[in-house]
C-alpha cells in the first residue's frame, strides 16, 4: 500500500486566489477555472459552498461567471489527469491513498496562516487509461463517469487517466489539516515546504509548493501515521 500527495484546487496562478479557512478550521473547497471548451455550467457565482455563500464570495470579480473545473469531484470521487502526472497516477493500485492538498488563506481570523492544508482523499478502487481503452468503448465510460471534469471537455480523452475513489471511504475533509511551514531558500525567498511535524510523521521533506512531480510514501509506518491522521477529520 502506498499514499500520493497531489495538490488541487484554485491558487495564485490558475485562478488568482486561495480558497479560504475559517476560525473552527473548516474550509472552502474551490478548484481551479475551467480552461477548455466543457458542458460545465457551473460557475463560481452559481456554486453554493459548505458555508452557504457562492464560492465566488472569496474570489477576484473578474471569475466570477466562469466555469469551474470540478477535479477532483467528492460526488462520484473521481479525479482526471492527462499531463505529465499521469505517469504517476497509473502506478497507484486499488486500496492506495490519494491525498488532496491546496492553498489556504485565512477568513476573517487570525487563527490559521497561509499554508498548503491536506483537504481531502481517496481511497482508490480503480485507475483508468483511456490510452488502453478502445475507441468504440470511450461512450460507455463517459456515460459511467460524466460527472469527472476531463469527462465533461469537448475534446477525445487523449492520455487521460482517472482516478476513482471508493465512494464509501473516500472523503472531502470536514476541517483541515496543515502540511507546510513557511522556509527561505538561499537567495532568501521564502517558499512552502513541509512542516516539521509533517516530516515526521510523512517522512517527506522539502518544497510541496507544486505538484508536477506528486510525493508518494511506501512506508508501513508512515501509512499507519497517515490513517490515523485522518481519522482525526
Amino acid at each position: 500500500m502506498k499514499a500520493m500527495l497531489l495538490r488541487i484546487a484554485i491558487d495564485s496562478t490558475s485562478g488568482g486566489a486561495l480558497g479560504p479557512i475559517f476560525e473552527d478550521g473548516s474550509f472552502e473547497y474551490i478548484p481551479i477555472p475551467e480552461g477548455f471548451d466543457s458542458k460545465e455550467t457551473r460557475t463560481y457565482r452559481k456554486t453554493i459552498g459548505r458555508c452557504g455563500e457562492p464560492l465566488s464570495t472569496f474570489l477576484p470579480r473578474f471569475i466570477a461567471d466562469s466555469a469551474i473545473h470540478y477535479d477532483p469531484e467528492f460526488e462520484t470521487c473521481t479525479y482526471g489527469d492527462p499531463t505529465t502526472k499521469r505517469g504517476r497516477l497509473l502506478r497507484l493500485e486499488q486500496g492506495d491513498l490519494l491525498l488532496f492538498y491546496a492553498g489556504l488563506s485565512p477568513y476573517k481570523n487570525n487563527k490559521f496562516e497561509k499554508a498548503l492544508y491536506i483537504i481531502g482523499f481517496f481511497v482508490v478502487e480503480k485507475v483508468l487509461d483511456f490510452n488502453k481503452i478502445p475507441c468504440d468503448d470511450w461512450e460507455a465510460y463517459y456515460n459511467l463517469y460524466s460527472n469527472n471534469a476531463h469527462i465533461k471537455r469537448e475534446e477525445d480523452p487523449v492520455d487521460l487517466v482517472i482516478v476513482i475513489g471508493n465512494k464509501n471511504q473516500s472523503k472531502l475533509l470536514d476541517k483541515a489539516i496543515r502540511i507546510s511551514q513557511k522556509r527561505l531558500n538561499k537567495e532568501g525567498r521564502a517558499y512552502h515546504a513541509v512542516s516539521d511535524e509533517m516530516e515526521k510523521l510523512l517522512g517527506i521533506s522539502g518544497s510541496i509548493q507544486r505538484s508536477s512531480t506528486p510525493r508518494v510514501i511506501e512506508d508501513e509506518n508512515y501509512i499507519k501515521n497517515i490513517k490515523q491522521l485522518l481519522a482525526l477529520y
